[in-house]
């Protein structure tokens, strides 16, 4: 088994910064790719950040400046710190990483249960 919790949600004003955090547990080999997606209501999910193993990341444009992904593989656990917020960034945070399970040989996505992010204007 494995699991994502993600945590750090919450309201926060336009300008205002919040700081998610996911732990991967479970039965884990390695954790190659970890990101981080959201999904506003009416809206498909769309990538946020991603960050590989060896430390290279990648952003939407829209966050570029304003967000910055990290992660502690000691821990399995990324990070998303968010500043600037804007009230377009109101969605379902959601975790995900891309990992190999112990004794396995695929490498398969899995997702946290996401977690609210709401900015007021």
């Amino acid at each position: 088994q494995v699991q994502l919790v993600e945590s750090g949600g919450g309201l926060v004003h336009t300008g205002g910064s919040l700081k998610l955090s996911c732990a991967a547990s479970g039965s884990i080999f390695r954790i190659f790719t970890m990101g981080w997606y959201r999904q506003a209501p009416g809206n498909q999910r769309e990538l946020v950040a991603t960050i590989t193993d060896g430390g290279s990341t990648n952003y939407a444009d829209s966050v570029k400046g304003r967000f910055t992904i990290s992660r502690d593989s000691a821990k399995n656990t990324a990070y998303l710190q968010m500043n600037s917020l804007k009230p377009e960034d109101t969605a379902v945070y959601y975790c995900s990483a891309d990992l190999q399970r112990m004794g396995a040989t695929a490498t398969f996505r899995y997702w946290g249960q996401g977690t609210q992010v709401t900015v007021s204007s």
